[in-house]
């Protein structure tokens, strides 16, 4: 190695320490930044290139570097995410939050050669705050870095000749694998759209043009449509509501029938009041003082399994739904049969 060279790797010698903080310092950085923007990436990766490493560079052309400020990539990171327009997002980020080099920098993205999935990452050379080093961050999908991955491994695009019947394989996977990266943020976004529809139409009051799954259930929750019935019971002893999960509810109300929040809306509607008597009956002479807000949608349901004609079977079958089976929910069952049995709802 020539004195100039070797000028190069002693500065990287001094320089070490230095590039082995800033690297944990701007990965933090990176990292928090995502986290508030809501941003999630499947890994965030740093690196301190090795002397040895360096070495072999300067060896190979070190002729083309003045000094070390001169080579980009001594310090470099990763950013992988889960979707194609995350890259975009988390690019984004990166430019508010270091000067980036765009004349060094490079969009890999726009190549189009069918063999080039694995390699379609965005690299931004950046410019550390107050120094005249750089470091090199590149942006890319999971399924393009396993590629990259895959390629290193199999000496693909390492100079060793591959058998054309391998690399045409090769060339096949990776047309699956972007096909794939992209039919992933395509879902997504189709998801996205869905979710804003739906929750359009919850708003408007069009209830029973929407499916019931769990994000129209979770979109009706935020209606408190069960807070009405809670309220009401909970007036019997004065009782405070506990908040609780209703979630569980949506498995119970598919298991009953409902296909549409509509359903739900028109057992509220039809079956409050014996919800209601079920609840007196079983509290009205208690100091209960705390309820969950579960009570309206079990009521509601242990209403519409007894006026159904379901009986005993049916309530234990929704208790098995709600907390796995035991034999305690048939005791349980059996006691809220005889309970309602003389209620005014059974009898009209």
């Amino acid at each position: 190695m020539d004195p100039h060279c070797e000028a190069i790797l002693q500065e990287y010698r001094d320089n070490l320490a230095y590039f082995e903080n800033s690297s944990a310092q701007i990965t933090a950085k990176i990292r928090e930044t995502l986290s508030n923007a809501g941003i999630i990436v499947a890994a965030i990766e740093s690196r301190v290139k090795s002397e040895s490493s360096l070495a072999g560079k300067l060896e190979l052309k070190g002729g083309k570097y003045r000094s070390l400020a001169d080579i980009t990539d001594i310090l470099g990171l990763r950013v992988i995410t889960f979707y194609i327009d995350d890259v975009d997002k988390v690019a984004s980020a990166v430019e508010r939050l270091f000067d980036v080099d765009w004349e060094n920098s490079v969009d890999k993205r726009k190549l189009h050669e069918i063999d080039s999935f694995g390699y379609l990452s965005l690299h931004y050379i950046c410019h550390m705050k107050d120094s005249a080093y750089r470091f090199e961050v590149q942006m890319r999908t999971v399924l393009q870095h396993a590629w990259a991955n895959m390629n290193h491994d199999t000496g693909y695009k390492s100079g060793v000749e591959v058998p054309k019947e391998y690399l045409r394989n090769l060339n096949r996977l990776a047309g699956m694998l972007e096909l794939a990266d992209e039919q992933f943020s395509k879902i997504r976004t189709e998801l996205t759209d869905y979710r804003r529809r739906v929750q359009g139409l919850v708003a408007s009051g069009n209830l029973d043009e929407v499916p019931l799954d769990g994000d129209t259930f979770k979109s009706y929750l935020n209606l408190s449509p069960f807070t009405p019935l809670n309220r009401r019971i909970a007036a019997v002893n004065q009782a405070e509501i506990q908040d609780a999960s209703m979630m569980p509810y949506l498995a119970v109300f598919k298991w009953l029938g409902c296909k549409t929040l509509g359903d739900i809306a028109n057992m509220i509607k039809d079956y409050s009041e014996a919800a209601y008597q079920i609840a007196c009956y079983q509290i009205g002479l208690t100091d209960l003082d705390i309820i969950a807000s579960t009570v309206a949608p079990q009521n509601l349901c242990i209403a519409y399994i007894l006026k159904q004609g379901a009986g005993k079977a049916g309530i234990r079958g929704m208790f098995d739904m709600l907390g796995g089976p035991s034999e305690s929910n048939d005791t349980i069952a059996e006691f809220l049969v005889e309970q309602a049995a003389d209620l005014p709802f059974m009898n009209q």
